[in-house]
């Protein structure tokens, strides 16, 4: 009879296997914040402000309720990815070309997003009529310009540039970015070979955090929790974890409702900090396996699964189809602003925002899917094979 492991908070080596319901609640908050993010910018961008209105309609604040945590959407997504990212970079540094292949990784997967959609969005910008071909050239004040193109490539919006063609929502990739490179130096600081090897990764760690505006080197400490937790596991029974949970959801709520949800600054750091505790701390619990002949949990999988595999590119491309979405009910209806009080446009809400899901899928198969292949080859082209052993021939 297997044993039951002693309730506590243990280290443990990081590892998500796809049975786990660490793995499944993983892939399904991808999804569901990636949509939550849409959600919410395409509410603000096609209804009126909630709070310009003096007695708004119930079903327009319940609307707005519950696409108003755009901004512990992104917390979560910092969390997840420190979790994925940094928590499979814990577990091979120290293998030969680990470095060079989690580079070849973090690159490939950000580029064969951002670069076919920076290059829509110019064709967007040029059929919506606010970008001519010929205007494109290697300003900073230009957000299309072919500066501003290469930098938001290299995370820099919001440290000198603006985001590119004015996509908001990039300000976080920025982060990402910067928090791919920050983490391995962190690792090189701790376990570097050598005391030389230490001191350079320690300087340029420091110099990189005095160079990044002040918020973005603080949450890296968010993202960072991520990594650490990936090594945590909470034994506990199932009360206590349902009990994490309702304590995770009602911080949440009480976020949502009475604390700071715009930009992410050093005003809305600590509330974000025990948010991520909360979250972490259920999230460490959930190593239990999921049961494999469960239909529910076979369609919950499958349904999180395909979300979270386009999530990025829906992150990264809903706020191009929403101007180009305005253009349209400019140019054809005369506007694109919706009404509260209009049943009817309720609806068109809804399409829309199918709309958007439905083009971002599309444009994840043309190219997000092909991210593997993309590493496969970068990696045969720029990495040296390692020695392959005789049992490893057959």
């Amino acid at each position: 009879m297997a044993s039951i492991a002693k309730p506590g908070i243990r280290l443990r080596e990081p590892e998500l296997g796809e049975d786990s319901c660490q793995s499944l609640l993983i892939a399904l908050l991808r999804g569901l914040c990636a949509v939550e993010v849409a959600a919410a910018h395409l509410r603000a961008e096609f209804f009126p402000g909630l709070r310009a209105m003096a007695d708004p309609p119930l079903a327009y604040q319940a609307l707005a309720f519950f696409t108003g945590f755009a901004h512990q959407a992104v917390v979560l997504f910092f969390l997840i990815s420190g979790w994925l990212v940094g928590g499979s970079l814990l577990g091979k540094i120290g293998r030969p070309q680990a470095l060079q292949a989690y580079a070849i990784d973090r690159l490939s997967r950000l580029w064969t997003v951002l670069v076919p959609t920076f290059l829509l969005m110019l064709l967007f910008g040029v059929l919506a009529g606010q970008l001519i071909p010929n205007t494109i050239d290697y300003s900073r004040s230009n957000s299309y310009s072919l500066l501003s193109f290469a930098g938001n490539l290299v995370g820099l919006q919001t440290v000198t540039l603006e985001p590119f063609g004015g996509n908001f929502p990039l300000w976080s990739l920025a982060n990402e970015t910067w928090y791919y490179l920050m983490f391995p130096l962190l690792l090189v600081l701790v376990t570097g070979s050598t005391p030389a090897r230490r001191l350079l990764a320690m300087l340029t760690l420091v110099a990189i955090a005095l160079a990044l505006p002040y918020d973005m080197t603080l949450y890296f400490l968010v993202w960072l929790l991520g990594a650490i937790f990936s090594r945590v596991r909470v034994d506990c029974s199932n009360t206590v974890r349902w009990l994490m949970l309702a304590m995770f959801g009602v911080l949440a709520v009480y976020l949502r409702l009475t604390g700071y949800n715009d930009d992410m600054t050093a005003a809305s750091f600590v509330q974000d900090l025990v948010y991520s505790l909360a979250f972490l701390l259920f999230l460490c619990s959930m190593h239990i396996k999921a049961d494999p002949a469960s239909r529910p949990i076979a369609r919950l999988r499958s349904g999180a699964t395909f979300f979270a595999e386009f999530s990025f590119t829906l992150y990264v491309f809903h706020i191009p189809l929403i101007r180009l979405m305005q253009h349209v009910g400019l140019n054809f209806g005369g506007t694109y602003r919706l009404s509260p009080a209009n049943w009817i446009d309720y609806g068109i809400y809804f399409s829309l925002l199918g709309v958007v899901l439905v083009l971002s899928y599309g444009s994840y198969l043309l190219f997000e899917s092909h991210t593997p292949k993309v590493r496969r080859w970068l990696k045969e082209l720029l990495l040296s094979s390692p020695p392959v052993h005789a049992a490893a021939k057959r």
